[in-house]
């Protein structure tokens, strides 16, 4: 969908005319929308393949978090003019697709800069009371199957023959028997709905206190895509993962965690986690670079067009798969005890 047919939606469906401006998203059709006045919205015209009850999901969990937890920096949901949280409209080429208006979080990705300790520590206390905000929220959709749930890992199992490079393909299929060895453990894990992708992409945060000689502050957690009803310990993981040194390639890392504990830290302050989800949250961190690693290879074969976003992420991760699968079991199971 271009930008013109976005400025048509915003005024039909929500009575908004402004300027659309698109945003780069792996699937949908993301606009920042700008209003004369200065007011901007995010609107989302879902991809097609996306169903009704998957967008309800991510919609229920921000109003609960609206209800519960107004103080967490997550976006507002806005209705239609006929009331509705989730519309509907048929595009220029006479496909249905689903329409979501949304606020507009100010911040810096957190993907462009490097955080600092204080900021690690921030995003784990923000990734603790958001697990204790949903604690209680159920939805008919949030047992879903989602290949980004690491619960999910064997489903990938056929994926691994599609790996092109052999290297890479033996280094996945040893990470991947790891995790199965484990299976029975990660599958009696505590569960609820929880975030499940708490990358640096879907964090903003605000750095003008920093001048002033104040805290860093966490300005926006966004894209709520991912909510799904699984283990706390992988939601950890994930938010772990994306802490991890992007430049190990080619120099010694003593501590591929170092950073990462600087999260845990934080988030240990707001929730406590068990002994068994702290042994085995390293080898979900593993888990989760090998699902990163097939279904983005994957993605990139099926949608080349997009391959540069999609593989974004994938090359830092062989290096950090090669340090995990340089560890013993037991090693990895000790490194956050």
């Amino acid at each position: 969908m271009d930008a013109a047919q976005a400025a048509r939606v915003a005024r039909d469906v929500y009575g908004l005319d402004g300027t659309p401006n698109r945003m780069e998203t792996e699937k949908d059709d993301t606009f920042r929308l700008t209003l004369p006045d200065g007011r901007r919205f995010v609107l989302k015209i879902a991809n097609p393949g996306e169903s009704h009850e998957e967008l309800d999901l991510q919609v229920s969990v921000l109003r609960h978090l609206e209800r519960h937890a107004p103080d967490l920096p997550v976006p507002r949901v806005f209705a239609d003019l006929r009331g509705r949280a989730i519309s509907g409209i048929t595009d220029a080429n006479g496909t249905r697709r689903s329409v979501r208006l949304m606020s507009f979080l100010t911040g810096t990705v957190l993907d462009t800069i490097r955080p600092d300790a204080g900021e690690r520590r921030e995003i784990g206390r923000l990734l603790a009371r958001l697990r204790l905000a949903l604690a209680d929220f159920t939805h008919p959709g949030a047992g879903r199957i989602l290949a980004w749930d690491v619960r999910q890992l064997p489903l990938l199992a056929p994926l691994l023959a599609d790996v092109e490079d052999a290297g890479q393909r033996r280094a996945l299929e040893t990470g991947f028997a790891r995790f199965m060895d484990l299976r029975p453990r990660i599958d009696g894990l505590r569960r609820q709905v929880l975030h499940n992708d708490f990358s640096r992409s879907n964090i903003l945060v605000d750095r003008g206190m920093l001048d002033r000689g104040g805290p860093a502050r966490v300005s926006g957690i966004i894209d709520f895509g991912d909510a799904v009803e699984t283990a706390i310990a992988i939601d950890v993981s994930t938010a772990l993962l994306n802490q991890l040194p992007r430049d190990a390639e080619g120099r010694e890392v003593p501590d591929l965690l170092a950073e990462a504990r600087q999260l845990l830290a934080g988030y240990l302050e707001i929730a406590g986690l068990t002994d068994d989800e702290l042994s085995l949250i390293p080898h979900l961190v593993m888990g989760r670079i090998v699902a990163r690693a097939l279904l983005s290879l994957w993605r990139a074969r099926m949608f080349p067009d997009n391959s540069r976003y999609i593989l974004r992420n994938t090359g830092q991760g062989w290096a950090q798969l090669d340090w995990f699968l340089a560890r013993g079991a037991d090693e990895m199971s000790a490194l956050l005890l």
